[in-house]
């Protein structure tokens, strides 16, 4: 069983002011693949409590999703704190998401989600936008099980597991 914690970043949102979308998207989509979202939140884009809840939601979950934050304007500020947090960084995951982004807009390329590992959890920063949540996950869904075991230690082999053993 692989446990999560969702954080959206909205100033907005955290007020009452809009209703989040993409955080309960986010669960709706993971639940398919055996995740259990076991904290929801949704906060500013205030870079010292996000910095705080990814280094608490590491002790607690083996999955950390942020939504919102990884655009270009002045508030946007989840990928530097984001990279902060990480001690490995993992850019295959959001290089995928927004290759498949870019198959729709040309606007993909200006996310500036990361990914990346602390301790034994993988975090996955999200755009915003529920259809770019939708089209990033996605994207890259089929790996995060995986991804997961690899950072909690499974020594199996990864060729042979998919049937290409060299």
């Amino acid at each position: 069983m692989i446990t999560a914690a969702i954080l959206t970043l909205s100033d907005k949102g955290s007020k009452g002011e809009r209703e989040d979308l993409g955080g309960p998207l986010i669960r709706e989509m993971i639940s398919g693949i055996g995740v259990t979202v076991e904290y929801y939140e949704v906060i500013p884009d205030e870079k010292g409590l996000l910095k705080e809840k990814l280094i608490d939601y590491c002790t607690k979950v083996d999955l950390v999703l942020t939504t919102g934050g990884t655009g270009l304007s002045p508030r946007d500020i989840t990928p530097e704190t984001t990279r902060e947090v990480i001690e490995k960084e993992v850019p295959g995951i959001a290089e995928a998401m927004r290759s498949a982004g870019l198959e729709k807009t040309k606007r993909a390329m200006l996310s500036r989600a990361i990914a990346g590992v602390r301790g034994n959890t993988l975090i996955i920063n999200l755009p915003g936008s529920p259809k770019a949540v939708k089209e990033g996950l996605d994207a890259i869904m089929e790996a995060i099980p995986h991804a997961i075991e690899k950072i909690k230690g499974s020594m199996e082999d990864c060729a042979v597991r998919e049937g290409r053993q060299t």
